[in-house]
């Protein structure tokens, strides 16, 4: 029986109903949009977390030296002590009444956070059969400033440059598998395959000029053939670290030899043991004119083709096993002053054409380095300790020119070039080192003591040496470094 009152709860619970629907219809799709938001953010996330990962460290140094030296990043980088700079003869100073002083025995003290780091790696990426990887990597570094009266370039600013940048493709072998046989190609600046393997010091100069440092655009393939064996090959480039000229250290030389430097190496690698040989061939054009006599006593510009082409064998072994490791390098470089070793070439034939032709320097670098570090009291998850022992050692011998140097009719060089002094015969260099660790903070306390014998000066165009009064020169580096990893 239909009454008034049923009238009225039916009418009453259909107008809640309505409210109720139309209060889902809005929140519905609010929470549906709120939950997928929610989502996207956590895949988002995910592929980030995935394929992106970002690392750096913030570095400071603390550096005394005992004397001028040549260096650079604001004399962070070191590369061996000045030669002596007397203000006057032993023979003048007996009646000036001024003290004989050699004004390169100044010592100096700084303290700097460049070389604090920035890097990005670009991992996980997959199409079909090709992984895709990429580096990206920069630092804080000496800014473009002013000289003052002294010899230090830095004068308290700083720029963000490139290190590296650089993407690679790579292909696994269906029939061996991924532990057989692989392709790696790379593609952008990174490491000089001959600077790869670094020493283990904590000094910005990672051993150089005992050792090849360098990073360049380049193209370069890792063939991995075998359990044990890799090939590597690259065409590589020059950007920041360059040939020297009759213009001074230029990218234009190898820009007008169209030819790119050439690298072809071999790696064996097996339970703790690495080994590399290899050689780095280099050609460039120290110019693309030159200047020719006309009949009438004018000199006349015209277009020549100097060639220099230098060839440079290496050979590094490493042997690690347990908290002990043992790593060296040497190489017998020609010219090399592209890849921060000690070298340089001059001029021994003008042709008639007013074309040069050129011979370099031949120099010996090589070095040894020792690590053992062992855990340092109870270890937990969050802050690891270790405390490593550090020895390094280099040595640098100049053979000379590999021909004798062309000289004018007064008897001096036509062209010698040379990024530091041309008048080093040997050097060498020992490194202590004690490194702890503490989760992922660092600090290191470094001593280098690095002696050079030097020449008077006068260069022997039979040999490009300078090879009388002969005198060594050290300098005593004691460095402090700070270091936060992210």
């Amino acid at each position: 029986m239909i009454t008034a009152k049923n009238i009225y709860i039916t009418s009453k619970r259909s107008l809640f109903s309505g409210w109720l629907l139309m209060f889902l219809s809005f929140t519905l799709p609010a929470v549906a949009q709120e939950q997928s938001k929610a989502t996207k953010k956590e895949i988002v996330k995910s592929h980030l977390k995935q394929h992106f990962q970002l690392y750096g460290f913030v570095r400071n140094y603390f550096t005394f030296d005992s004397r001028e030296s040549y260096s650079g990043t604001g004399d962070l980088y070191s590369f061996m002590p000045k030669d002596e700079n007397w203000n006057q003869t032993a023979d003048a100073a007996t009646t000036s009444g001024v003290p004989r002083e050699d004004l390169n025995a100044v010592s100096t003290f700084r303290f700097l956070s460049l070389t604090t780091r920035l890097g990005l790696n670009i991992i996980g990426y997959k199409w079909r059969s090709t992984e895709f990887d990429g580096k990206i990597e920069a630092d804080f570094y000496a800014g473009l400033t002013t000289k003052g009266s002294g010899s230090h370039s830095l004068s308290g600013t700083a720029q963000f440059r490139l290190r590296q940048a650089y993407m690679t493709l790579a292909w696994d072998s269906l029939k061996m598998g991924k532990d057989f046989a692989r392709i790696d190609l790379l593609l952008g600046q990174a490491w000089h395959p001959m600077a790869i393997d670094l020493s283990d010091v904590i000094a910005l100069n990672s051993g150089a000029p005992f050792g090849p440092f360098s990073r360049t655009p380049q193209v370069k393939m890792d063939a991995r053939l075998g359990k044990y064996i890799t090939l590597t090959g690259a065409a590589l480039w020059q950007m920041q670290y360059l040939s020297i000229g009759p213009d001074g250290q230029s990218a234009e030389y190898i820009a007008y030899s169209k030819t790119p430097e050439a690298y072809l190496g071999l790696s064996v690698h097996s339970k703790g043991f690495l080994m590399r040989v290899g050689a780095d061939v280099l050609s460039i054009c120290p110019r693309h004119t030159g200047t020719l006599t006309d009949n009438n006593g004018n000199e006349v510009k015209v277009k020549v083709k100097d060639r220099l082409t230098t060839a440079s064998p290496f050979i590094y072994l490493q042997y690690t096993k347990g908290e002990f490791s043992i790593k060296a390098k040497s190489i017998f470089a020609e010219a090399g002053e592209h890849m921060n070793l000690n070298g340089g070439y001059g001029i021994k034939t003008v042709n008639p054409d007013g074309s040069y032709e050129y011979t370099p320097t031949r120099t010996s670098s090589s070095w040894i380095s020792l690590v053992y570090g062992g855990n340092v009291g109870k270890q937990t998850d969050k802050h690891p300790q270790k405390l490593q022992g550090i020895l390094f050692g280099g040595y640098v011998h100049n053979f000379g020119t590999k021909a004798s140097l062309a000289t004018a009719s007064d008897g001096s060089l036509l062209g010698y070039y040379y990024p530091r002094a041309n008048n080093m015969n040997q050097m060498w260099r020992l490194t202590p080192t004690l490194l702890w660790t503490i989760g992922k903070f660092q600090l290191g306390c470094e001593y280098e003591v690095t002696s050079v014998e030097y020449g008077d000066g006068i260069i022997n165009p039979d040999n490009g040496l300078s090879d009388s009064g002969l005198h060594w020169v050290t300098n005593h580096r004691v460095q402090l470094m700070t270091k936060y990893n992210f």
